[in-house]
């Protein structure tokens, strides 16, 4: 027998329980905190401390119970209330169109008289979640759509999954459906890592947002950064909404996050045109999408309609072109990186996989080669989503002749002819020259790239043609040419020029973060660069910061401090800077304080297509002029920006709290680019 809880004890904790779960779902659902992370913290440990004194206050919705048991044996069974079905799919308009019209005949109705909801279909693992009077209690995998397998644990990690429903008279039992998934860059980084400790990498987002809700330890699904999306409730106890978009609308209210892409259409011609919307905007999504999920709005509709034994005949699956086809590898090339890191590459017969044609593909290293056995003249299953960096998934082995001939990684730099090295608690191989013109052009190419300083018109045929004539030898040598030496380009006219050097001038302005990463630091990518930019305001302060200081920052760890430190302290590297500096480049946020900053204090959301920017594009020019671009709209909201096809939902809570929508053109008139 436990000590007896006092009353006010159990208040408290009961008080705090509600508060943590009130800003996880503010900040992980909403995107809007009302508190800082230092005074969460200090509510999650005052919560820790009593649970830990008395055991008997630790309960399924306690914001604790997020970091997970000890390991499991095993899963154990889950049978769902209801079947969770498969989607039929539709490859094509065609196919869109012939269900459409089935629908209608069935229904009686014309093909445009028939509300549809849009969905973005994500590339994960579909989950169903049990909550039992607004407490989550069970979360299973789909399993074969009656019996799934039991992941609590794992799913009580992830801060989009509500341990408590957000509503005053919660349902007795609910089981609600979504999809688990790892957003691109998390999948990106935890490759990264993988590679690093001698793990093979996972295939794609959705194996990995598999494997790690299928770990045994759910410490290690905490680290993997998951989330989740839902869409539908399986089973309730209360009455169901009439229509599908009021369902979506109460699980927001409930705490769930739903996907803001989410639309209503009329009929399947307008269902058709959001399909084909997304098929080419796909790449802008922070996460993997393989289609869309077109449903019948009208529940009533929805049970006129019926399904049978594998699908619904009211929903159904626009599937996009394939990111997965065979082609044979003709040769294994290797390339250098700006690191002088040695990168195997299988040179493809030509194969069209996801709307592009794909001639190569990254092999990552020499271990990678070996753990898949690649050989030249194997033929092989290739993979690429979006703007990811194709890769073999897999040999195929049945159709081997015998005549395949193996890979073996150079003894010299395949550029320059040095020797190269590979230490021993590493994967990758490296160029020993520091020297070697192709680090030198790939470094080039990285801080020109729009993700680091975002210098249009300084492509790899221009950055070619520059080192070349001697125009440039460094990064820093960029902001010295002249006009007089873009002339000299092939194919470079007066507007090509002038384009070109007022690129030039914006990139001297770029936010501190976006110079630490183009300057190429080993280990610092884009996010390790805000995190750095985040606790060190200015260069010179990196420059004077110990490794232990840089340990002292969370997330940053030996390897990351070790190669920070090494960069800042290298005589090469402190002349680059040297040169940035005297050419005007920002090296400080202080800077920007100093300058005259419009956009301070207000903050933009962004919903639909912009035809001028990217939404990353329009959120950094706003985040350089002083405000704040945030994903969901809020009372602390200034401004709605709404695109071609914006989300309803967005809109609505605009229109509810009194926010200003404007339209692409006056978003440019405020940010003074009309």
């Amino acid at each position: 027998m436990g000590k007896q809880v006092p009353q006010e004890i159990e208040s408290r904790a009961k008080k705090l329980k509600d508060e943590l779960n009130y800003h996880v779902y503010r900040y992980y659902v909403l995107d809007d905190p009302v508190i800082s992370d230092a005074e969460y913290d200090e509510l999650f440990r005052e919560l820790l401390e009593l649970e830990e004194k008395y055991p008997e206050l630790v309960t399924p919705d306690s914001p604790t119970q997020r970091v997970g048991p000890p390991p499991a044996e095993g899963f154990k069974p889950v049978r769902h209330r209801a079947k969770m079905l498969s989607l039929g799919d539709a490859f094509g308009e065609g196919e869109l169109e012939a269900f459409g019209k089935r629908v209608a005949k069935s229904l009686g109705l014309g093909v445009d008289e028939i509300d549809y909801v849009c969905e973005l279909k994500m590339d994960g693992a579909a989950v169903a979640l049990t909550y039992e009077n607004g407490i989550f209690t069970v979360g299973a995998t789909r399993g074969d759509g009656e019996v799934g397998e039991d992941i609590t644990p794992n799913l009580r990690t992830i801060p989009t999954v509500p341990l408590k429903l957000m509503l005053e008279e919660p349902p007795e039992v609910m089981e609600v459906v979504g999809e688990v998934y790892m957003p691109k860059d998390s999948f990106e980084r935890l490759n990264r890592e993988r590679l690093e400790e001698g793990s093979p990498p996972f295939a794609n987002p959705r194996n990995a947002a598999a494997g790690s809700l299928r770990q045994l330890v759910p410490a290690v699904t905490a680290k993997r950064n998951l989330s989740l999306f839902v869409f539908g409730i399986l089973y309730s106890t209360a009455e169901i909404p009439p229509t599908h978009w009021e369902i979506l609308q109460t699980l927001g209210k409930a705490g769930f996050k739903t996907n803001p892409n989410s639309k209503v259409v009329r009929g399947i011609a307008e269902a058709s045109e959001y399909c084909k919307r997304w098929q080419k905007d796909r790449s802008s999504l922070p996460y993997e999408i393989d289609g869309v999920v077109v449903k019948v709005n009208e529940v009533t509709y929805q049970r006129a309609l019926g399904e049978t034994s594998k699908s619904p005949r009211w929903a159904i699956a626009y599937k996009f072109p394939p990111e997965e086809k065979t082609t044979r590898v003709v040769d294994i090339k290797v390339g250098v990186g700006r690191t002088g890191t040695l990168t195997p590459v299988a040179v493809l017969e030509p194969v069209v996989v996801a709307g592009s044609t794909i001639t190569h593909a990254t092999l990552h290293n020499e271990d990678e080669v070996k753990r898949k056995d690649v050989r030249i003249g194997d033929v092989v299953l290739v993979h690429k989503a979006g703007d990811v960096i194709p890769e073999i998934v897999k040999v195929i082995t049945d159709a081997r002749k015998g005549d395949e001939r193996p890979f073996t990684m150079p003894k010299k730099c395949p550029v320059c002819g040095a020797e190269v090295v590979r230490e021993e608690d590493e994967v990758a191989t490296r160029c020993t020259n520091i020297a070697c013109p192709a680090q030198t052009f790939e470094r080039i190419i990285h801080f020109a790239s729009r993700g680091a300083m975002d210098i249009d018109g300084m492509g790899e045929v221009t950055v070619r043609e520059l080192l070349d004539r001697g125009f440039i030898n460094d990064v820093a040598d960029i902001f010295y040419l002249e006009p007089r030496h873009l002339y000299e380009l092939p194919g470079f006219k007066e507007k090509s020029v002038q384009n070109l050097m007022a690129a030039i001038e914006a990139a001297k302005d770029r936010p501190l973060h976006k110079l630490l990463f183009g300057l190429g630091i080993r280990h610092v990518g884009s996010h390790m660069a805000r995190v750095i930019a985040a606790n060190f305001h200015s260069i010179d302060d990196l420059i004077e910061a110990r490794e232990e200081d840089l340990l002292e920052i969370e997330g940053v760890g030996p390897k990351v401090a070790e190669s920070i430190y090494s960069f800042f302290h290298q005589e090469e590297n402190l002349k680059v800077i040297e040169k940035l500096k005297k050419a005007g480049v920002r090296t400080s946020e202080k800077m920007l304080e100093e300058k005259n900053v419009p956009l301070k204090g207000k903050t933009f959301v962004f919903t639909g297509a912009l035809e001028d920017f990217t939404r990353e594009e329009a959120s950094e020019i706003v985040e350089s002029l002083g405000g704040k671009a945030s994903n969901s709209v809020s009372s602390r909201t200034d401004y709605v920006v709404a695109g071609k096809d914006p989300g309803g939902t967005k809109l609505a809570k605009a229109r509810e709290l009194g926010i200003k929508i404007i339209d692409e053109d006056e978003f440019k008139a405020i940010i003074g680019r009309r």
